[in-house]
């Protein structure tokens, strides 16, 4: 508790590898002066009237987080040897062409085994999509360029290192930077990973893609299901900038210690950390680029570092960075702090003309959570760039059901599913044999989709075709709902001849729009 309080006055810090199981049940029964008293539980946070209901829930959350957290520790090496079996598996029938030519090769004794070639060996993330380019249609000004690049930079970042090289070199015909591996202080391994790549087109463009969640490593899930919070004070007005998901935060480099000091004391190679070793290589980069600028995108739990390690740039006020940075891309990207937090993100966003997309497909779970209600405080900030099964987008304050699990959309949830199920199968017919579904992501939808449809509709696919076929998103008060009508009520355009583009103004920002109406980018 000592070293939280060095750089929080507000927190709730739960260690699940301290608690026992009777510790996990008292998080239900016990009072939280009791709680305290345990080494596992730390909490200390301004007293807020809640009911008892609220109360109920909120210490409901917590239990269910570090039970999870508990069973995850127990089923890591399951899990990851599980997933090796998947992965070896899913990558023997692709490079052999399916299962029937798998059996003619073995009968021929000319099996290919894949585990034998890395630079050919695919995560299950990349089996469920196996593209690796851009669109033929897509060109560098098309406004869907940045956002197409951005998806397949937040899918390949699953993949190895020789994987990833390859895929950048050779079919993105883009210089590959590097691919990197980040500690995390609080568990002692590392937990993080990312790619950087270089658009090496006129003008530069560096990509930096933060990994999402692997479906059978279960650092990953302790990540996410971590509900620690850590309330974090802006240095130069020594206020609150707002609650921040504490797995999350570790995971993209929080110090044990200090927190977010703005330089490492000794900093290692040995033990390097996401957010400070980015930050100095994109600088490295930067200061040869004149012209050159970056974007950080990410998928899943790699959203939720994205968006993270801009607010941690604006945290240490790297204005000259903040500068270069063309836009934080998202993709199902969790919610990861709360409403004082998302203001103040917003301000960041405005005073630096930032671009902030944040996709969100159909049913998808994972940008529902964690709650939004009052047990937990967890709220996004900015607009949600939502589109339906259909792939018809809108621009939303917050994507619908926006908790998931309300009774009210069970029925659609499931239909929509269905549909998905349906539309694996014409998709090749409806817009072209480019979006054929493998046999085994359909089967994920057959299977997981029919029991949690948001869970199918999280993977890359449904994102990199909604980064293809997606509608144009430019707001207007027509489609607008009465709320959002007066959120943005003073709302103009103003056009760009130079570039091409059409600027909407309102209250709090401005949307950039192409000149044929393709959405280029939410700034505040």
């Amino acid at each position: 508790m000592a070293s939280t309080e060095q750089f929080c006055k507000n927190y709730l810090v739960v260690d699940a590898q301290k608690a026992s199981l009777y510790d996990v049940g008292c998080i239900l029964i016990c009072s939280k002066d009791h709680l305290n008293s345990k080494s596992f539980y730390k909490e200390r946070s301004q007293d807020v009237e809640r009911s008892r209901l609220d109360k109920f829930w909120q210490q409901w959350f917590i239990f269910a987080s570090v039970l999870a957290q508990k069973f995850l520790i127990w089923a890591k090496s399951p899990m990851a040897w599980i997933g090796s079996k998947v992965e070896i598996w899913l990558n023997l029938l692709s490079s052999n062409g399916g299962f029937f030519r798998l059996v003619i090769n073995r009968i021929q004794g000319k099996v290919v085994k894949p585990e034998e070639s890395p630079e050919k060996f695919m995560s299950i993330m990349g089996e469920l999509d196996p593209r690796l380019k851009m669109d033929a249609s897509i060109r560098k000004g098309d406004g869907r360029y940045n956002r197409s690049l951005a998806i397949l930079a937040a899918k390949l970042s699953y993949e190895n290192e020789a994987f990833v090289k390859v895929a950048i070199q050779d079919h993105l015909k883009m210089e590959f930077i590097g691919f990197y591996k980040f500690w995390n202080d609080y568990r002692n391994q590392f937990t993080t990973y990312a790619t950087m790549f270089q658009d090496t087109s006129d003008p530069n463009l560096i990509v930096v893609a933060f990994r999402g969640t692997g479906p059978f490593d279960a650092e990953d899930w302790i990540t996410d299901v971590d509900i620690s919070w850590y309330e974090l004070i802006d240095t130069k007005t020594s206020k609150p900038i707002g609650q921040i998901h504490g797995g999350f935060m570790k995971a993209l480099g929080l110090q044990n210690i200090e927190g977010w000091p703005k330089e490492l004391e000794n900093p290692t190679d040995e033990h390097p950390f996401a957010y400070y070793t980015i930050r100095e290589k994109l600088k490295e980069i930067l200061l040869k680029k004149e012209n050159a600028k970056f974007i950080v995108t990410g998928h899943s739990l790699g959203g939720a570092l994205a968006i993270l390690f801009a607010g941690v740039l604006g945290l240490h006020e790297e204005t000259w960075l903040l500068k270069r940075l063309e836009g934080v891309y998202t993709f199902g990207q969790p919610r990861v702090g709360d409403e004082c937090f998302g203001k103040y993100m917003m301000k960041m966003i405005e005073d630096h003309h930032l671009g902030y997309f944040r996709y969100v497909y159909s049913n998808d779970l994972v940008p529902r959570l964690p709650y939004d209600d009052r047990a937990l405080f967890f709220k996004h900030f900015g607009q949600s760039l939502y589109f339906n099964s259909f792939y018809n987008g809108k621009v939303l304050k917050e994507e619908p059901n926006k908790n998931y699990f309300a009774l009210v959309w069970v029925i659609p949830k499931y239909i929509n599913a269905c549909w998905e199920i349906i539309r694996s199968f014409i998709l090749p017919y409806w817009k072209g044999k480019e979006y054929r579904e493998e046999h085994i992501e359909k089967l994920y939808r057959l299977v997981v989709g029919l029991v949690i449809p948001g869970l199918a509709a999280h993977g890359c696919k449904d994102y990199v075709d909604v980064s293809i076929l997606g509608t144009d998103l430019v707001p207007t008060i027509a489609n607008m709902t009465k709320d959002e009508q007066e959120w943005n009520s003073s709302f103009s355009t103003e056009w760009d001849s130079t570039n091409n583009s059409i600027f909407y103004f309102f209250d709090g920002g401005l949307f950039l729009a192409s000149k044929n109406g393709m959405l280029g980018g939410f700034l505040g």
